[in-house]
C-alpha cells in the first residue's frame, strides 16, 4: 500500500520489533512478533485490520529493518 508511513523511532530502541503507521493525522502502533495494536490514535477498527493484514505480509521485512536500524 503506496499510501502507508511506517516509521520506526530511535528512542523506541529498548522496545520490542514494532511500527507506527501513520496517515493523515492518524497513528497506529503495531507489536510486530504478536501482531497487537499497542495504540491507536484515530484508526477505525476495519482500517486496523486492514493494517494488521498488512503488518502480517511485511512482518519479517520489517522485524529486519527494525534489526538494521537499531544495529542488532
Amino acid at each position: 500500500m503506496a499510501w502507508l508511513q511506517v516509521r520506526f523511532y530511535a528512542l523506541d530502541i529498548g522496545e520490542p520489533p514494532h511500527v507506527h503507521i501513520v496517515k493523515d493525522g492518524k497513528s497506529l502502533k503495531i507489536w510486530l512478533k504478536s501482531l497487537e495494536v499497542a495504540q491507536n490514535k484515530g484508526y477505525t477498527d476495519q482500517e486496523i485490520a486492514r493494517l494488521l493484514k498488512v503488518a502480517l505480509e511485511h512482518r519479517d521485512e520489517w522485524i529486519g529493518a527494525w534489526n538494521d536500524f537499531f544495529g542488532l
